[in-house]
């Protein structure tokens, strides 16, 4: 659990690097170093646990736990509430309070290319919304539900967590993979046959191909003219 939300996390770093801190962000060992913090922070708290009190994690199986899940075999979760709330609460809390706040400076920067272009306002509300839903899906913001489960609508936001957060892979590679124009298109490409498959070398490949003829031509055309003027 730990390490999916640091993973979050980072995703909302790169995406504030990508997007709103455009310039003057190379790093080094970019994805490397990505990884060391995602699996890294997650390997020292849980340590530290176990180095403060190796009995910090034990089998649970109550009574209420065995009615939910309808089962009895138990599952090792933190025994102390004061552990629970420091090490589990407290990290997914401040994870997702500053990828809250970087949603809404990427909302920002997306608004602001969204006004330099010219484009029909229904289209735009259209983008807009897809940007807003695809980005709380990748930034684990779905998971804040769960600190407003209680008081007379617990039990629908509980349904609402569940619901949200256990298709949250399936929202992000329908976001990200299936809704974007040129991952259909590598589809097309690799993955389709008969009258649906698209050919490797497409208008876009032929314009390529076409521009770099030209290029070549032009380059070829100066040297005879260069060479011609040097006799």
């Amino acid at each position: 659990m730990l390490a999916s939300f640091t993973w979050m996390g980072l995703e909302a770093v790169h995406m504030y690097l990508a997007l709103v801190k455009v310039f003057n962000t190379y790093i080094p060992s970019y994805i490397l170093k990505f990884c060391i913090i995602g699996w890294g922070i997650p390997a020292v708290i849980v340590s530290l646990v176990l180095v403060i009190d190796k009995d910090a994690y034990g089998s649970l199986a109550d009574e209420e736990i065995e009615m939910v899940l309808d089962s009895t075999e138990a599952f090792c979760w933190i025994q102390n509430d004061i552990v629970f709330f420091v090490t589990v609460v407290a990290f997914i809390g401040l994870t997702l309070l500053c990828n809250m706040s970087v949603f809404i400076m990427v909302l920002i920067q997306i608004k602001r290319i969204g006004a330099n272009k010219l484009a029909a306002n229904s289209h735009g509300s259209v983008l807009d919304l897809k940007a807003v839903a695809s980005l709380t899906v990748l930034l684990g913001l779905t998971w804040s539900i769960g600190f407003f489960s209680f008081g007379p609508a617990r039990v629908v936001l509980v349904y609402l967590f569940v619901f949200l957060n256990s298709l949250q892979g399936f929202f992000v590679f329908l976001f990200h993979c299936l809704m974007k124009e040129n991952v259909r298109k590598q589809w097309r490409i690799h993955l389709c046959c008969g009258r649906f498959r698209l050919r490797e070398y497409s208008d876009w490949s032929r314009s390529v191909t076409v521009g770099d003829r030209c290029k070549k031509k032009n380059l070829v055309n100066s040297d005879s003219v260069t060479s011609g003027s040097s006799q």
